[in-house]
Order: C-alpha cells, then structure tokens, then sequence
C-alpha cells in the first residue's frame, strides 16, 4: 500500500491554529490517495501544561526522586494526549481514526529508561488499520520492553518514532513537519541570508544534525538512512515541499548538483569550554588516565586532539566545575577556556577538494577571529573560536563559501 508517514511536533500541535494546519496537510495527503500514519509530539514547550519540559518540572518539584521506570510512565502522557486529540480533531472532519500507542503500534525497547533503543517493530495492527481506511495516530516518543513497561525514546524520540514506523512500513516518505520551512544553510536567526536547502545526503543532515543545527534528530536520520525512506522536513505552516533528505545516489538528488556544492550548511554549538592539559616527559599514559575519568564521571567530550605533550578536547560549559573537580583529583593542573563555540562547515562534497581549510583560516583571518582549535572528517571541518566571535564567524564563513547565492 502507498504509505506516508507524518510527524507533527509539539508547536505544531500548541494550539487550535496551528493544529488546524496539521489538519490540513493530512487533508491533502488523504486526497493524494495515500494511506497515513501520524506521529505525534506532546503539545507545546516548556511552560504549557502537557509539554514534556512541564511533566519534568512537575516530578522536580515534588521530590524528584522517581525511578526511572515510573519516570518514563508520567512522561509518555503528553504524547498519549496530543494523540487522543488529534483523533477527535479528525472525526470531527469525518475523518475515520484510530490511536495506537507506542506499544499498541508494535514498537519493542530495550530497558533503557529515557533512553530507549527500539529493537523491532512488528507494526501488524497498523497495517490492519490502514487496510480499514483509518488514519493511525501514533504518540511518539514511546515504546514497550519485552516484559510490557513503557519505555521513551530520549530527546528527539518522536522523530525517530517516525522514521523507525516508515522503515517498518516502507513508506514513500516520511514528512517531518515543524515551525521552520526546511532546513537551512545556517541559523537565520544568526545570519540574514540563510537560505533553504531543497536537498540533502542523510551523512549531510546527520553531521549537521550533530553539529547543532535541531530541525531534527540525528538517530531519526540514521534509521531513515538504513532503510532508504526519504525524509522531508517541512513548515506546518505553509504547503512547500521543504527539504528532502535521500542518499546521493536517490534521482531526487541529480549528481551533478552534489559536485558543484563543495559545502552544504554551517552548524554551531555554545557554548564549550576547552580543557588543555601538558604531559610531562615520559607520561605517556595521560590521555588514557584522562580520558578514563571523563568516561567513568559520565562527562561527555568532543573534539578531541592527542599528541606527545598532552590533550585537549572540550566539554560543555555545565560540565566545567565538574570536570575540573576531576582532572584536581588525578593531580593534573589544566589550562581552561570558558565561553567558547564550535562552528562545523558541512559539506558531502568537500571530501578531498584542496583548499577548503584555506579558505576557512582567511575567512576568519580577514576579521580577527583567531582559531583556538581544528579538527576535520571527510565532510566535516570543525573550528573552535570564542562565542563571542561565533556569530560574526559564522556570517563571514557563509559568504566565503557562497552558501547566500542561489
């Protein structure tokens, strides 16, 4: 059967408008003849009362001191509930639906609670109900182990509930609706002249992903990715087709328009802290003893460079004091630097081209902005500079790369 999936997130589900435009794309999916699968986020952001920020905030001020079984429980509410009144919404259209939560759905967990990986899917129930002529709303976010307790998938779950739900189903694409009209070559909110991209490689959206851009979930992109679903992200409100996110080979994405984009977006993350610490001569064992501590403290780094006179890497800012508690505890005397940002240069076709790096140092160079650090993969380069100069670095970096050309 030709198959959709569609996500709706919590601002596109936060109020009677905004549901109305939800309502809309369904509409339009029906009348193309396509049999539909919606998945739901809970309603709203923090604040608003069914959000999973509000649900959290709840258990923090009544002790917070609920396991995290009983926590995964409370949280899979906001989901159930964004569900139930999306099923009403359509029957009010006469549209027929139906709600199948996370297990009803057939999605089977490991016991990681609040953390989830799902590890099968046996979406029978689904099919049934498409067969019947329903819309399936699925609450995201959720599943069940194999001994029937509610698991969440952690932050971005309902997208990967999505994307896992369009694998099982084969779905022709898998629509990822949102407050913003795709993804684009930077935040617009920091440079002006962002510009949407129509088409992107799932490696290209997974680093920017990972790099900080937040349309959507890394681990969504991967399942995608596996199973071949093309993705759209699209705008809740509007009808554009958005972004499309396929493989390089996929005839959605001509070749020839991959090879003449050297770099695809510009991504951030702030902000960070550097940590430098200076081996001694002879102390060859420091980035083990080091990097041991940070994992058994469960504080997580990232770029990370290793060489003979010591280590470097970063961590986020909440976890300096903390960090720093360490390293004091193993005798190491460090070097910080506070107030830092990670600026990514994403690009699928850069791999192997002379001269991107060049352009990176000059771009910056040509205002001041000294490179603290740098470190690059086959589509990624990354630079660490101050967050002070994050801004103006990602607007010089963007135009040195021509990414607000057409």
């Amino acid at each position: 059967m030709r198959t959709l999936v569609q996500k709706f997130g919590g601002t596109s589900l936060s109020d009677a408008r905004a549901r109305s435009y939800a309502i809309g794309h369904i509409k339009r999916a029906l009348a193309d003849s396509y049999h539909l699968v919606v998945v739901v986020s809970a309603m709203g952001r923090k604040g608003e009362p069914y959000a999973t920020d509000s649900l959290l905030e709840l258990v923090r001020l009544n002790g917070n001191r609920i396991p995290a079984r009983e926590k995964d429980l409370l949280l899979h509410c906001g989901e159930v509930i964004s569900a139930a009144l999306m099923c009403s919404l359509l029957e009010a259209e006469q549209i027929p639906a139906t709600v199948l939560t996370g297990a009803q759905a057939g999605i089977r967990t490991n016991d990681r609670y609040g953390d989830a990986r799902i590890e099968s899917i046996q979406p029978s129930r689904i099919v049934q109900a498409l067969s019947e002529g329903k819309v399936v709303i699925v609450p995201g976010f959720q599943g069940e182990t194999a001994q029937g307790d509610i698991t969440t998938l952690g932050r971005g779950g309902s997208d990967t509930t999505a994307t896992a739900l369009g694998s099982a189903l084969r779905a022709e694409f898998v629509d990822i609706f949102t407050d913003v009209s795709g993804i684009f070559t930077a935040d617009p909110r920091i440079v002006s002249k962002a510009k949407p991209i129509e088409r992107v490689t799932y490696a290209e959206i997974c680093n920017m992903a990972y790099q900080g851009a937040k349309v959507i979930h890394p681990r969504a992109v991967e399942v995608a990715m596996e199973a071949g679903i093309p993705i759209r992200v699209r705008s809740t409100f509007s009808d554009d087709e958005g972004t499309l996110v396929t493989r390089a080979d996929d005839v959605r994405l001509p070749d020839a328009r991959l090879k003449d984009r050297f770099v695809t977006g510009i991504a951030h993350v702030s902000p960070i802290t550097q940590i430098k610490v200076a081996a001694q001569e002879g102390q060859y064992d420091l980035s083990l003893n080091v990097f041991k501590a940070m994992a058994q403290r469960q504080i997580s780094v990232d770029f990370i460079n290793v060489n003979v006179s010591g280590v470097s890497y970063t961590v986020f800012h909440h976890e300096t004091e903390r960090a720093a508690s360490v390293l004091n505890g193993l005798g190491y005397t460090p070097e910080y630097v506070t107030g830092c940002a990670k600026v990514s240069i994403i690009g699928g076709g850069m791999n192997g081209v002379p001269g991107i790096m060049a352009r990176i140092v000059e771009a910056l160079t040509m205002i001041d902005i000294p490179i603290l650090q740098s470190a690059d993969s086959n589509a990624t380069i990354w630079v660490l500079v101050k967050e002070t100069d994050m801004e103006e670095a990602i607007r010089a970096l963007h135009h040195s790369f021509q990414l607000d050309k057409p």
